[in-house]
């Protein structure tokens, strides 16, 4: 299943699900837990299926010897789990329907526990009976929906579906949702900036388990840079205060194949993995702006003291003492991830942008933090990231093993994209450009030329699909415009895609001649030659597409004006219709191709040598002097300035466009006050005063 599928799949699963809920009572709180089960059910069958024939020859080789085991051991053993008969999916989902199916999912629910410890009272059960509340066919229709699963489908098509519901249930549940998920594109830049090859991963506050899931998927993408491509594999310690959360994690960890352990706790007072210079990796997004937390509770405990605890500036009263507050938790956070690693570790946070300026006592910590040489790089957030705060945060990036005073300020408020009115995301694209500023201060200048040869393998790979297309929308152009235009316009389109051929070339050559060349200067030298010899192609592949779109708009009017003067109704001609259609596609899918020359434009122009540089609006490598200047703020907004874009007018042009628009705005609205006075007209007329 490829990722086009893959997101076919989720969407239609997503989609179906969430028409039952809508057209029942429940909310989205009430029924995440049990669709999330039911896909841990099919996860847990698809595995056990694929190890069937194993598990059922092994039973028969050892049965009546002395090295018997029981059926279920066996199957442990070699799938993870053990579904007798009625666990398994394909009994559930053929229930007749006048049966309690509810009652049947939660038998099957304990039965999956009662052979897998480490599950045990994790699986959601007497939640389906609340499923049927309204309407008692939802379980049913549930198990219908996810049957739609390939039965071959593995744990990696799983977790991605997992944590696809994960984030549309925290979407749904609006401010509640935030608690437990922290949006992919957020922990997917967390880990490709931290890098956690291997080891003890961290995470106090660790919701559904995201962090780590990404933390492990990061392996996997980059196990070619580990020696001979194995080791690297990571155990995972996570706390959550809220039961049905933790119980959330554990299933995702179990989807996704991480070993680990996540436990019950609440982090402000209980400590159940003695985390204090323990862990290789810190990630999380902790509750922000917390004011309860007990400060004779916190104040001795070497995890939070270390470099200072967070107090309120005035004395407290007689009548107060042994009953104070902490004023603000976000620093006892802070020193958490600080505390929490070990003299190698490196620490990815989420943190509220007050953080980053707070005054007073917080300020002290922050000051202490910064000269014992512990942050690495604080990174800005763009505004609406997350489903429970629009306004923007700042991630804050810690690393023991630092080898200079220096911090990376990176101001990424301007890159987005933006998935529906009150969302946004990074794209995977915009995750790699803003992580490799961080991995170029690093002198990693290799990961630089490998992204911009990642990017013109993919937009080669396009351009090519594209080509694919021009043919048959070429025979659908000369069909309806069969005029002298017309066919010079096609005859240039195909001229231009012509030209793709010795793009091909010299990219092959490319490849032939640098593209293992180890000299670093070298080989960015010829990727910026390369990319330059695309411009031509793109800006001409762009004016005749439009000049396309305008003879086709043309050959409408044509035919409406004839219709007019005919006095006919205009027939709609489907072969116009369908050609435009196929014409958008076709200019949809070059700006997709493109899109990945404009990546690799934009990493040029701000790192034209690979390597490191300050960009204005952008980025910033700040000495603790400039720091010191700036009375310790970690703000990067305060170091990386602003960029002021120029439009390229005249004063001249400028006044003559400010004067056009003013003309037309006037017009519009000598336009308005006629349509008042019509209105007006008949309304009265309606109502009998005329």
């Amino acid at each position: 299943m490829n990722s086009e599928e893959l997101k076919q799949l989720e969407n239609d699963l997503w989609r179906s699900a969430d028409t039952l809920r809508a057209n029942s009572d429940l909310k989205a709180s009430e029924y995440s837990t049990p669709v999330l089960g039911l896909i841990f059910l099919k996860f847990a069958d698809n595995r056990y299926r694929r190890f069937e024939k194993e598990i059922l020859k092994e039973y028969a080789k050892l049965k009546g010897t002395r090295r018997e085991k029981p059926l279920s051991d066996i199957a442990v053993e070699k799938s993870g789990f053990y579904l007798p008969d009625h666990a398994r999916y394909d009994y559930l989902l053929n229930l007749p329907e006048e049966q309690d199916i509810a009652k049947a999912i939660k038998k099957a629910m304990e039965a999956i526990e009662e052979y897998k410890q480490e599950l045990r009272g994790v699986l959601p059960q007497n939640e389906y009976f609340r499923l049927t509340r309204t309407d008692r066919t939802i379980p049913g229709q549930l198990l219908k929906n996810f049957a739609n699963i390939p039965a071959q489908a593995e744990g990696d098509i799983f977790g991605q579906i997992y944590e696809y519901f994960l984030g549309n249930f925290a979407m749904a549940e609006g401010q509640g949702g935030g608690e437990f998920f922290t949006p992919r594109s957020v922990v997917r830049l967390m880990v490709e900036i931290i890098e956690p090859f291997g080891g003890k991963v961290f995470d106090p506050a660790c919701g559904s388990g995201g962090m780590f899931v990404q933390s492990a998927k990061f392996i996997d993408r980059h196990r070619d840079e580990l020696k001979n491509g194995d080791g690297g594999d990571i155990y995972v310690y996570g706390q959550e205060k809220t039961l049905e959360t933790v119980k959330l994690a554990k299933m995702n960890l179990a989807v996704n194949g991480l070993r680990g352990d996540v436990k019950q706790a609440n982090t402000y007072y209980e400590n159940p993995h003695d985390s204090f210079g323990l862990f290789d990796y810190v990630l999380t997004n902790p509750p922000f702006n917390v004011d309860d937390v007990s400060l004779s509770s916190v104040e001795k405990d070497r995890r939070f003291n270390t470099y200072g605890i967070p107090r309120n500036k005035s004395k407290v009263k007689k009548s107060e003492q042994g009953k104070e507050t902490v004023p603000n938790a976000n620093y006892l956070w802070i020193n958490l991830f600080a505390t929490s690693l070990n003299d190698k570790g490196r620490a990815a946070l989420v943190m509220a942008n007050s953080a980053s300026d707070a005054r007073h006592s917080e300020a002290d910590i922050r000051r202490t933090l910064i000269e014992s040489n512990l942050i690495s790089t604080m990174l800005t957030l763009p505004s609406n990231m997350f489903y429970t705060v629009t306004l923007p945060a700042t991630l804050w990036f810690f690393d023991k093993a630092k080898q200079d005073e220096r911090i990376l300020f990176i101001d990424s408020r301007n890159i987005f994209t933006q998935i529906d009115r009150a969302h946004r995301e990074f794209s995977e694209e915009q995750i790699s450009n803003i992580a490799v500023i961080s991995h170029l201060r690093r002198g990693k200048r290799h990961k630089f030329v490998q992204l911009i040869d990642r990017y013109f393998a993919r937009g080669m790979e396009k351009l090519a699909e594209n080509k694919a297309q021009v043919g048959p929308v070429a025979e659908q152009l000369l069909a309806v415009l069969d005029n002298g235009n017309g066919k010079q316009a096609v005859a240039g389109l195909l001229a231009q895609w012509s030209g793709l051929k010795k793009l091909q070339e010299r990219y092959h050559q490319y490849l032939a001649g640098e593209a293992g060349a180890a000299a670093i200067d070298k080989k960015n030298a010829a990727q910026q030659q390369l990319r330059q010899a695309f411009v031509p192609f793109f800006e001409a592949l762009h004016e005749g597409l439009k000049q396309l779109a305008r003879i086709i708009r043309g050959h409408e009017k044509e035919q409406a004006e004839a219709a007019r003067q005919a006095t006919k109704r205009l027939a709609v001609d489907r072969r116009i219709k369908t050609l435009k259609t196929a014409l958008e596609e076709l200019l949809t899918e070059v700006k997709n191709a493109e899109s990945f020359f404009r990546h690799i434009h934009w990493l040029q122009e701000r790192f034209p040598q690979a390597e490191y540089e300050d960009v204005t609006g952008l980025c910033k490598l700040a000495t603790l002097a400039e720091v010191k200047e700036q009375d310790y703020s970690l703000n990067p907004g305060r170091y990386v300035g602003v960029v002021i874009e120029e439009d390229g007018k005249t004063e001249e042009e400028f006044i003559a466009e400010l004067l056009a628009m003013n003309e037309e705005l006037s017009r519009l609205n000598e336009e308005a006050r006629g349509l008042e006075v019509v209105i007006d007209k008949n309304i009265r007329q309606i109502g009998g005063e005329e």
